[in-house]
């Protein structure tokens, strides 16, 4: 018998692996701006799709009034990984599992976040390099050039630009829900934080 490929587990970064919350709401100022970033970005991506995520980030400041737009993309660097998220990997990949982010960002700003993680991922795709954000499917198309199929299951905070798409593609999908938020694409699991995220994969 032929020896078993080992699966794939690609990931989102900035809210499920980094914390984009708190590194966005420091560099923003205040609560109240970060939901407006949050309901702003999706419409900048949409009509910009090949713009450089370090312009999206300082436009969409720009158009939501941040004192200090170009501050914004300029922080992104220094935000830190959730607590969990290192052990959880580190477990996830001695159970054999290979990991892959899918990124809605610039490939500087990944490589310093995979670099802080302090993780081996196999590869990453960004959306500066493919000229397409999620929730599009380039992300998913692109892995499937590079490794000749879709991942096993993708795990992501986010049900718009992750989820989503996951489902529509027929992907098992983990939901890390650090919000408490209510479901809309549903999930084939739904997580809290990534500390269950080796048992979870067990499963699948």
């Amino acid at each position: 018998m032929g020896r078993v490929a080992a699966p794939f587990a690609t990931f989102d970064c900035y809210g499920t692996l980094i914390d984009w919350n708190s590194g966005l709401r420091a560099a923003l100022g205040s609560g109240e701006l970060l939901e407006r970033y949050h309901e702003v970005e999706p419409e900048v991506e949409a009509e910009t799709p090949g713009m450089p995520y370090r312009e999206v980030l300082a436009e969409v400041s720009r158009r939501i009034g941040a004192p200090d737009p170009d501050g914004v993309a300029e922080s992104l660097p220094s935000w830190d990984p959730f607590p969990e998220v290192r052990p959880a990997l580190e477990r996830v990949r001695r159970d054999g599992w290979r990991l892959v982010i899918l990124s809605n960002t610039d490939r500087d700003y990944i490589d310093v976040s995979m670099a802080t993680i302090g993780v081996p991922f196999e590869f990453a795709i960004v959306a500066s390099e493919i000229g397409s954000y999620k929730p599009a499917l380039e992300h998913w198309r692109a892995f499937e050039r590079e490794t000749g199929r879709l991942p096993d299951v993708h795990v992501a905070a986010s049900l718009f630009h992750d989820i989503g798409p996951a489902s529509e593609l027929g992907l098992k999908s983990i939901w890390v829900n650090r919000l408490g938020e209510l479901p809309g694409p549903e999930p084939t699991r739904e997580i809290p934080d990534l500390s269950a995220l080796p048992e979870v994969l067990a499963e699948l």
